[in-house]
């Protein structure tokens, strides 16, 4: 059997091994000529795809829960919706999560995942208290807060080792809803004016038209909110739909995506609108839908993800939609959001600006405009978030994480850059 990336590009073949216990680990740690940790198959790109596998996944024990700290230990192959499910009801919830509930706490660490709080709460690393890890000599490590081995393996994309476990602390609530504003925008001085108005809140993040043109371009709906205070803890999961098939591949084209774009954008309420919504439609919109990424067609898709300082983010943002809009190849999964202050992991990807993710379907002339957004990028000087990504050059990567030569020194002494890679860390020199 093998696994594929959430993106379904590159398909390749590999031996996919499991575990559920460290010994059984250790074996395969000595025995592989190098492997990489593979989760629940929600990395976009090439992070996590090698000719080994480790899937992790199996490894699914809670552990224990402080409940007067709020402090979570659990296996690294527990997903956050099992957390969740487990949590919520107590009055507990993630401090930080992304867009999908569906990932596991060991790929959480690896991305050092962010989500629509990062300017307040930062990123997933934040939470973790400490970790252990099986290094490239089979040898377990327990791994606190500020240490270098933390500093490289949060956001390390899998390249120092096998996550075993965690320590997480999680935040208090009070309801299973969100109190949600929003905040529909004409233009991107609009979005960046809402944004900043509304950025004391805790959570927010725009879905932005990517095919909008002229004196339109950067038209959002702006969602922001918090938590509720009315009790209602009674969680439990909704039934998803599926989709059964690959779409055919011309079912995503330039006028459909104009088409969901116009009444997406359009059915929203003039100006601002409140509402009341579940933290599930909130947080996690396409978790509802089970093997959405079969909507791109056999050929698979890759998400776009860049992140732009601050002070460059209007201009950079501005000419990277034009671009997109004069290309045709849209998306209508287009995501912006607010970040605050980088962290000093190593290879994490925020910085203090805005962020645009958009999926687009592999097909002809795709990457030779990516490459052309990358020069934007990096004339901005901003950087590409690993996790999402299956195709940036080398020096496109490099000028935007400049840690990476400590990243790689450490990797080198450690004896870790034999043992643990991916196609993505091959390609990249990681």
């Amino acid at each position: 059997m093998s696994l594929q990336s959430w993106g379904m590009y590159p398909k390749v073949e590999n031996e996919v091994v499991k575990f559920t216990s460290q010994a059984e680990l250790k074996e395969q740690v000595n025995t592989a000529d190098e492997l990489i940790a593979y989760g629940n198959g929600r990395s976009y790109g090439d992070s996590a795809l090698s000719s080994t596998l480790v899937h992790t996944k199996p490894y699914d024990y809670f552990l224990d829960f402080d409940e007067t700290e709020g402090i979570l230990h659990v296996q690294a192959g527990v997903l956050l919706s099992e957390i969740l499910e487990g949590i919520v009801k107590r009055g507990w919830f993630l401090k930080v999560t992304p867009g999908t509930k569906l990932i596991t706490v060991g790929g959480a660490i690896a991305s050092d995942i962010h989500g629509k709080n990062h300017h307040i709460e930062g990123c997933f690393s934040e939470c973790v208290e400490e970790f252990t890890i099986m290094l490239a000599d089979g040898t377990t490590q327990r791994v606190k807060k500020g240490e270098e081995l933390f500093l490289a393996t949060c956001g390390g994309m899998g390249l120092t080792g096998v996550i075993l476990d965690a320590k997480i602390s999680l935040k208090k609530i009070n309801s299973q809803y969100i109190n949600q504003t929003t905040i529909k925008t004409k233009n991107l001085k609009e979005t960046f004016d809402a944004f900043e108005e509304y950025s004391s809140l805790p959570y927010s993040v725009a879905w932005i038209d990517c095919l909008a043109k002229d004196e339109n371009i950067g038209k959002s709906l702006l969602m922001v909110g918090d938590f509720a205070d009315d009790g209602d803890l009674r969680y439990k999961p909704k039934a998803k739909l599926n989709i059964p098939f690959n779409f055919p591949s011309f079912t995503l084209n330039t006028l459909s995506v104009k088409a969901f774009n116009w009444l997406y954008y359009w059915k929203s309420q003039d100006g601002i609108s409140k509402q009341q919504v579940h933290f599930d439609s909130f947080f996690y919109p396409l978790d509802s839908i089970r093997n959405w990424n079969r909507i791109y067609g056999k050929n698979g898709f890759t998400q776009y993800q860049f992140i732009l300082p601050k002070e460059s983010s209007f201009d950079g943002l501005e000419r990277i939609l034009d671009k997109i809009s004069k290309s045709g190849k849209g998306s209508f999964l287009a995501v912006l959001k607010l970040y605050g202050k980088e962290n000093k992991n190593y290879l994490s990807f925020p910085i203090e600006g805005y962020s645009l993710a958009l999926d687009f379907k592999i097909e002809d002339g795709l990457f030779e405009l990516l490459d052309e957004l990358d020069e934007i990028v990096v004339e901005c000087r901003g950087r590409i978030y690993l996790t999402k990504d299956v195709r940036v050059s080398k020096d496109t990567f490099e000028y935007g994480y400049p840690h990476i030569e400590k990243f790689r020194k450490f990797r080198k002494e450690n004896n870790m850059s034999e043992k643990f890679n991916s196609l993505q860390s091959k390609r990249l020199g990681l």
